[in-house]
């Protein structure tokens, strides 16, 4: 644990490593919206994007090609350029003494490295050795909602199912989207370069490997980092998670086995009042979360939060979060936020 904390009232210099992609330039955005106290800020990226530009609180900084020398003096970065890319300069940013908090999955299953969501786990991220790594996007949004529930009563086990949208796959899958929905609204046989399928008028499950019990990586991703976050080891769940044809916010159906009966309003009244959680939720007018409630918005937006009729202890709810934003990059930036208030 770090005795003294380096980052606490002064500025920092802060690189943003994959500043070029969609979680890069959300990172650089709310990094300006939230007024963090930077001294410096490089932006760093491989050299197809090196020398292009991005305006930051009015002035316009150069994407630079990351190098062993971009992290010298550097005391934060926030990267989000994919797990290759972060293995890769690790050292090299430790070795300059800098802390990375990292977007990608390199890191986040390691035991001696904090898998950090800020308004369930805290007091992981000062516990550091140099890297805390954000949690998947879906697992993020579970946890928000998971977390208040199980501490008024402990969980068993979860079943969840996730509607994931393309900004999980990256910009290149957002601009994709939109142009195979335009080629079939014209008529013609959309073809996917950048998914395996198209997702125009379409869904799939996910793409990602196939593990050897049948799960794909995306899936398991949620198992194990939920266990990780809720420190719940044992916690029994299942994931099915699908591509759907939806921009940048991602939904979840969620069934929630507890110990006992849990009453409705009293998850209803936990949730109202969670940290990073927004209740969209009316019954009469059959209106709950959408995604196009939470684009471009920081809450998790939960709702039909409802008794499961087959079982007396569960209960069912449906969230929407924003990929992007809370599930990328407003959290690293939220990490960050701890360190130097801590």
């Amino acid at each position: 644990m770090l005795s003294k904390n380096p980052f606490l009232n002064r500025p920092l210099t802060l690189a943003v490593l994959g500043s070029s992609g969609a979680v890069g330039q959300e990172i650089l955005h709310l990094l300006e919206e939230r007024s963090f106290p930077i001294k410096e800020l490089r932006l760093l990226a491989s050299s197809r994007s090196a020398g292009t530009s991005q305006t930051w609180k009015g002035e316009e900084l150069f994407v630079k090609e990351v190098t062993e020398k971009s992290f010298d003096g550097v005391d934060l970065v926030l990267a989000s350029a994919g797990s290759s890319v972060s293995r890769r300069w690790r050292h090299s940013i430790a070795d300059s003494g800098g802390v990375i908090i990292d977007n990608s999955s390199a890191f986040r299953m390691n035991p001696d490295v904090p898998l950090v969501v800020p308004e369930v786990n805290p007091h992981k991220a000062a516990l550091h050795k140099g890297v805390i790594a954000n949690p998947n996007c879906t697992t993020i949004l579970l946890t928000l909602a998971l977390a208040p529930l199980g501490a008024f009563l402990p969980i068993r086990r979860v079943v969840v199912s996730t509607y994931q949208s393309a900004s999980g796959a990256g910009a290149l899958a957002m601009e994709e989207l939109k142009n195979l929905t335009q080629e079939v609204l014209d008529g013609r046989m959309p073809k996917s370069k950048v998914l395996p399928y198209s997702l125009a008028f379409n869904l799939f499950l996910h793409n990602s490997p196939l593990q050897a019990n049948s799960y794909c990586e995306e899936e398991m991703k949620m198992v194990d980092e939920t266990r990780k976050i809720m420190e719940s080891p044992n916690l029994q769940i299942s994931a099915t998670c699908v591509r759907v044809p939806v921009l940048r916010a991602h939904s979840e159906s969620v069934n929630i086995e507890f110990e006992k009966p849990f009453p409705v309003e009293d998850a209803r009244s936990i949730l109202k009042e969670a940290s990073g959680v927004e209740l969209i939720e009316d019954m009469q007018a059959n209106r709950f979360p959408m995604p196009i409630d939470v684009a471009g918005r920081d809450p998790v937006a939960v709702g039909r939060i409802r008794q499961d009729i087959s079982n007396p202890n569960c209960l069912e709810l449906w969230l929407c979060g924003d990929q992007i934003r809370k599930g990328a990059a407003l959290n690293a930036v939220q990490i960050a936020e701890l360190l130097v208030a801590s």
